[in-house]
């Protein structure tokens, strides 16, 4: 396994500076914000490409994912990480997330990254039933699927707290539908203790699907509020030798945005926590 970074948490910093930062850390990787100021696929012109190629090989960094959750670009009032969504009453707003996580796709490619990560539907709209809402979410996704196929991309669904699908139970139902090769899991061990499911056992569950790793530490109330390791109360050792069990090998990326203020003492904490464990 290897230790990434995502830039999430550099939101008042260049990409330029986030990756010289990060490497004076001692990170290995970095997963890139596909959303401003990083890299929006809706703008981001060749010569800003090359750019962010040229950073990551200045610093030695290696793209852990690329994220195409969060969408502060867009600056809906609602919420600023989960709409538009995957599952909006408006089909053309909806529109603007799929056509978002095509370019994000194609943006990986162009990076050489292996995997994108988006949400898991959105949440639920008043009036809504789950099952209306997954209907709807698998109808939209499917599309998506055969671009990231076609670009040789992973799509990676991130179960969240609060939206459409939150828990491992919910998300081998979503998988019953779908049949591309391309759609796998972002396994966010934080969000799976805010759910009451155990980190742990849900690697094992899940392991078939999981492809990439989200590490935040959350508090005992469960709460959806990412903290540095050691702030909060999972015991990742658990968690990492389950990941081991499975034959993991893949990127941890430790995902810290509420850090905005001070990512560098969040990264340095988080990686001297993590990293014996790995």
């Amino acid at each position: 396994m290897k230790l990434a970074f995502s830039t999430n948490a550099y939101l008042k910093f260049s990409f330029a500076e986030a990756t010289s930062r990060l490497a004076g850390l001692g990170y290995e990787g970095i997963e890139i914000m596909a959303d401003v100021p990083h890299a929006w696929p809706a703008y981001i012109l060749p010569e800003q490409i090359q750019s962010l190629k040229d950073n990551l090989t200045k610093n030695r960094l290696q793209i852990s994912n690329i994220n195409s959750f969060m969408m502060h670009a867009i600056s809906d009032p609602r919420q600023l990480y989960w709409y538009p969504s995957w599952i909006e009453m408006d089909s053309n707003y909806r529109q603007v997330r799929i056509t978002h996580t095509k370019r994000a796709l194609t943006l990986a490619k162009a990076l050489g990254a292996k995997c994108i990560t988006t949400e898991p539907g959105g949440p639920v709209e008043k009036g809504q039933s789950w099952q209306s809402a997954l209907k709807l979410f698998i109808e939209m996704i499917k599309p998506v699927a055969e671009h990231a196929e076609k670009e040789g991309v992973l799509l990676l669904v991130e179960p969240e707290p609060e939206l459409l699908i939150e828990t491992a139970d919910q998300f081998e139902e979503f998988m019953k539908h779908i049949d591309s090769p391309a759609i796998g899991l972002n396994f966010d061990i934080g969000h799976s203790y805010c759910v009451s499911d155990d980190p742990a056992t849900t690697v094992e569950r899940l392991a078939k699907y999981l492809k990439h790793v989200h590490l935040e530490d959350i508090a005992a109330t469960r709460k959806h509020h990412h903290l540095v390791p050691g702030e909060g109360v999972i015991d990742f050792k658990p968690v990492i030798q389950s990941l081991k069990k499975i034959g993991y090998d893949g990127w941890v990326t430790i995902e810290l945005y509420p850090y905005v203020e001070n990512p560098d003492t969040a990264a340095k904490t988080a990686r001297e926590k993590i990293l014996p464990m790995m």
